[in-house]
């Protein structure tokens, strides 16, 4: 297996992202990761952060159909899977493919849509289908929803259900830039002909032969296990009312994998897991009572810190 595959697209998906999104290259190497994976990104951020240019340049990156999608109140489930439409001139009931049927999808302010919009998504980001009049569509590979929301405003916003939210691979924040990364953005040219200007730089090709590698990436019994106590711990931590689900330790895997074919090695290490765990689990666990924005965030860094990896429990 050649792993310097995995870091020489990591590299090229850096570059050319790092044209339009500045200073952001652990974002953009978490949605590859999860790209990847298979799974799906939530971006939840204040407005203007960048959100949608980095989504927009990640999609023209790695080329392949890609549809922007507007989430409104008024949105139907229809305006995302298709109809089925009475053709007058054949006489006959024609299927018009909805914007689902692409490669990625940006859902622009998921939480704006009404909770029956929402769960329409369910079905195509875990089965990788959609079902319309009682026939079910296969959808092209790979599929990736990446959806972002702004977590201030509550007004004409439905909140994603856990259901939903568990979908998503990982749950990311882009933050502002610095004082100057943020300078040379307001002095270059506009964003929007940066990203028009983008090209392909990692074929479709490509990335289906670094998914069949990534099973190849060794995971040793006792770093197997170093996640399966991460995971157990968020189900018996008293300051979470609900722990990570079976599909989030799967995920933690996957990422982990992923996270060592990036660095180089064809190998996981404890460091690997304790780095993605709080991208891939975070938003997975639910807090008991009213949070404080952030308190998620610091009790999982609380209790990932007190679980000792394999070498740490060795030496106790």
């Amino acid at each position: 297996m050649d792993i310097s595959l995995f870091t020489s697209c990591k590299e090229r998906v850096l570059a050319n992202c790092g044209k339009v999104i500045v200073g952001k290259d652990e974002a953009i190497t978490l949605v590859f990761t999860s790209f990847l994976c298979s799974g799906h990104v939530l971006l939840e951020d204040v407005p203007g952060t960048g959100k949608t240019m980095l989504l927009r340049a990640f999609s023209k990156t790695i080329g392949g159909k890609f549809k922007r999608i507007q989430f409104t109140p008024d949105l139907l489930p229809s305006d995302l899977t298709g109809i089925n439409f009475y053709n007058q001139k054949t006489g006959e009931f024609q299927f018009r493919e909805g914007p689902l049927f692409s490669n990625i999808i940006l859902a622009d302010e998921i939480n704006r849509a009404t909770p029956r919009t929402q769960s329409s998504l369910l079905e195509a980001m875990e089965e990788r289908q959609i079902s319309v009049d009682g026939t079910t569509t296969r959808l092209e590979e790979p599929f990736m929803v990446m959806a972002t929301q702004n977590p201030l405003e509550s007004y004409g916003t439905f909140p994603l259900p856990e259901a939903q939210i568990d979908r998503f691979f990982m749950k990311l924040k882009l933050g502002y830039m610095t004082r100057e990364e943020e300078l040379s953005v307001i002095c270059r040219p506009s964003t929007g002909k940066i990203v028009d200007e983008l090209e392909c730089v990692v074929s479709l090709e490509e990335i289906a032969k670094l998914k069949e590698m990534i099973p190849q990436i060794t995971v040793s019994d006792d770093v197997a296990g170093y996640m399966m106590d991460i995971v157990t711990q968020t189900r018996k931590e008293s300051h979470f009312a609900l722990g990570v689900s079976t599909r989030g330790a799967i995920a933690l895997y996957k990422a982990s994998q992923v996270t060592a074919a990036f660095a180089g090695r064809d190998y996981v290490i404890p460091e690997d897991v304790r780095y993605i765990a709080p991208f891939v689990l975070g938003h997975r666990v639910t807090v008991n009572g009213t949070v404080r924005p952030g308190e998620i965030e610091k009790y999982f860094q609380e209790m990932l810190a007190s679980i000792p990896s394999p070498l740490e429990a060795i030496r106790r």
